[in-house]
């Protein structure tokens, strides 16, 4: 895996030259920042470093008109209180005599991720880029932003590569509205946007900024808003939009690139944004829309506008598109009443032109609510008293936040593989180390008398190579792994009270095939057992869930999406266990989509045991997979059944009470 670093220092030199509290927060050192913690932390080093160079005016025109472009080039040559006078003809923009110059850069920085994508020198990457660019229009700057750098890229996709389907999720705090109108009368482009909106009262005041706002045309549907009416958004309501409305149509769209607004206002202590998600939330967010497109993930950096919390997310999507384990969630997992408003208007607005969002019930009723011009909010200037009072009020849990993913630091080994003397020929991906070593043997006898299935000559060598690799993971040395065994049903017994009795207080075990919860494990909500192709949808207990395996596309992400990764996410485990047992009958990508999605919850710490019956082409996928490879396809979008549907919403129904990180909905 190559991860691509697009930047260059020039796109410093456009800085504001006069006054103007609104826009003097867009400054160079949103990139110097940026890129000096992704030195410190060794990561810019592990990139494949690329210097941005100019897009060409052609390549500018494939979004802007050509008026435009050469209203800009004459920028260079003008006064700064001519600059100041032009730039007061736009909303939030200033000109500088470099401007044309950063932006070109800002914009042919991203051509050139997209290339190096599209054309497998690399597999993912970022571009560091400024000025942002996803307000700008055909001719108009806005909003800080010159050339639109995502929307001239996801052309420059169409027409040199010959993409057909490119997903861009805009994760700034502010509505891209430069992309949605582009692209919104084309079906080829389907534009994701969560924003800052309390109905129309937040910048940039639009109507089309609502959740009913879904394209027009041939386009209807491909353009997805979710509006926060309500600052404060956290990591379960960012997690709670992408599980419940981005993946399932994401999933149903099935696109070839995924472009990534990346705007980090969005994170906790942006004065602009004033929410509450913490940077790893984003290195979440980034190894969710990993499992698309085959990992072809560009982001491109938008606003940002708190220099310690834009850097420290900047370092935590890196990480991801490297591959490295997320660090856990902080905070209660719970949705907040107003962001399941904003879920529920999005998906009843989408429900006619996704068939994956009609799969959970009824649609809700939009909330008709707008605002008056007198109910605008301004932006929270900085030096104001609104800024220093939010930046008071949240300096100290900042800090505090931001020190977090250092107490879980990258484990030495990513991904180990323990494999039986069966296995033995198996050709792993060559970054995973292929595990020789066994627990004590004394050790090991102990925990086989559990099982008399242990007891038996490989079952025993197996179950040792397990506990060495099981303690590697709970002692910080190894991050994930994968195990065969012929003793899958013993063997995940012993992971799991292994894992409670040494660090884990929390194990989150997702079984697929004919294993049974062993009915004396302590009730006491440090195990939460899923069973996948269970012989009933039922909830046994808050802690035991069993789940009939769907028969289509459809019905498997609905129940992975809908209700396996909630509860993960709900549940906030400290070690995650899969284990495919005997005639588990998933399919090969249903496995490592699984596998892929479950590394998240638990910070990476995740083991997979599979039944020493499964084909060895299975084990190499899961392999690449926990090392952070993309999963395979799982083929076309089929509709899941309606026993299907019926039984997941019954289901979910049963434990929403409990568990809230399955709610799409705000109760009544």
């Amino acid at each position: 895996m190559r991860t691509a670093l697009v930047y260059h220092e020039e796109m410093t030199a456009a800085r504001l030259l006069w006054e103007d509290p609104e826009c003097e927060i867009e400054r160079p050192e949103r990139l110097t920042a940026a890129l000096e913690r992704l030195q410190q932390g060794g990561l810019e080093q592990r990139c494949l470093q690329l210097a941005a160079r100019e897009a060409s005016e052609a390549e500018l025109g494939l979004v802007h008109s050509p008026e435009y472009v050469s209203l800009l080039r004459g920028t260079q040559a003008l006064g700064t209180e001519e600059l100041q006078a032009l730039s007061g003809q736009y909303d939030a923009v200033y000109f500088h005599p470099s401007t044309f110059h950063c932006a070109r850069l800002a914009a042919g920085a991203a051509l050139q991720l997209v290339d190096a994508v599209l054309t497998g020198s690399a597999h993912n990457g970022l571009a560091l880029v400024r000025p942002p660019g996803h307000h700008s229009q055909r001719a108009a700057a806005n909003g800080f932003c010159v050339f639109n750098n995502v929307a001239i890229a996801a052309k420059h996709a169409q027409q040199k590569h010959g993409l057909q389907r490119i997903l861009i999720v805009d994760w700034d705090v502010h509505h891209g509205q430069g992309i949605q109108y582009i692209f919104e009368d084309d079906p080829s482009v389907l534009y994701f946007s969560w924003h800052r909106y309390e109905h129309g009262c937040f910048w940039p005041y639009l109507r089309e900024s609502d959740a009913d706002a879904v394209g027009l045309g041939q386009g209807r549907g491909f353009t997805v808003n979710l509006p926060w009416n309500q600052v404060g958004m956290g990591n379960a309501d960012y997690m709670a939009a992408f599980l419940h409305v981005l993946l399932p149509v994401a999933f149903e769209f099935d696109p070839q690139l995924v472009l990534i607004s990346a705007g980090f206002d969005s994170a906790i202590g942006d004065p602009e944004g004033q929410m509450q998600a913490t940077p790893e939330c984003f290195a979440h967010l980034t190894q969710l829309l990993q499992v698309l497109a085959g990992g072809r993930v560009c982001a491109v950096l938008e606003g940002g506008y708190h220099l310690e919390s834009l850097s420290q997310s900047v370092c935590m999507v890196v990480k991801a598109l490297l591959g490295d384990p997320a660090p856990p969630l902080s905070g209660s997992m719970v949705p907040q009443h107003s962001a399941l408003e904003s879920i529920q208007s999005v998906r009843a607005a989408q429900a006619p032109h996704w068939t994956s969002l009609q799969q959970q019930g009824p649609a809700p009723l939009l909330d008709p609510r707008t605002c008056s011009p007198e109910g605008r909010r301004p932006p929270v200037l900085p030096g104001g008293p609104e800024f220093k009072a939010a930046e008071a009020q949240t300096s100290a849990v900042l800090r505090s936040l931001l020190d977090q993913p250092h107490l879980y630091p990258t484990p030495p080994v990513r991904t180990a593989a323990a494999l039986t003397a069966q296995d033995a020929a198996l050709v792993l991906p060559p970054d995973v180390l292929r595990q020789e070593g066994s627990a004590p043997q004394e050790e090991t006898q102990a925990w086989a008398r559990l099982h008399e299935a242990l007891a038996e000559d490989t079952a025993f060598i197996a179950l040792g190579k397990v506990l060495h690799l099981l303690n590697g993971i709970l002692d910080g040395q190894v991050s994930g792994g994968i195990a065969t065994t012929p003793a899958a049903a013993a063997t995940l017994e012993v992971a799991i009270r292994c894992g409670l009795s040494h660090r884990a207080q929390r194990v989150l075990c997702v079984a697929a095939g004919q294993l049974d919860r062993p009915p004396d494990l302590a009730s006491d909500g440090r195990n939460l057992w899923l069973n996948i192709r269970g012989k009933e949808a039922a909830a046994l207990s808050t802690f035991h869930v069993s789940v009939p395996l769907p028969g289509t596309t459809g019905g498997f992400l609905s129940c992975i999406l809908a209700l396996v990764l909630p509860l993960a996410y709900g549940f906030q485990p400290d070690l995650v266990l899969v284990a495919l047992g005997p005639a588990h009958g998933l399919q090969d990508p249903q496995a490592a989509l699984l596998a892929a999605l479950l590394r998240g919850p638990a910070g990476g710490r995740i083991l997979v045991l599979v039944e020493q019956e499964s084909t060895s082409q299975l084990v190499g996928v899961l392999a690449r997979v926990l090392h952070g490879e993309a999963p395979p396809s799982l083929g076309p979008f089929s509709v899941a059944s309606p026993e299907d549907l019926q039984a997941l919403i019954r289901l979910r129904g049963q434990l929403e009470a409990q568990w809230k990180m399955l709610q799409v909905a705000a109760p009544s």
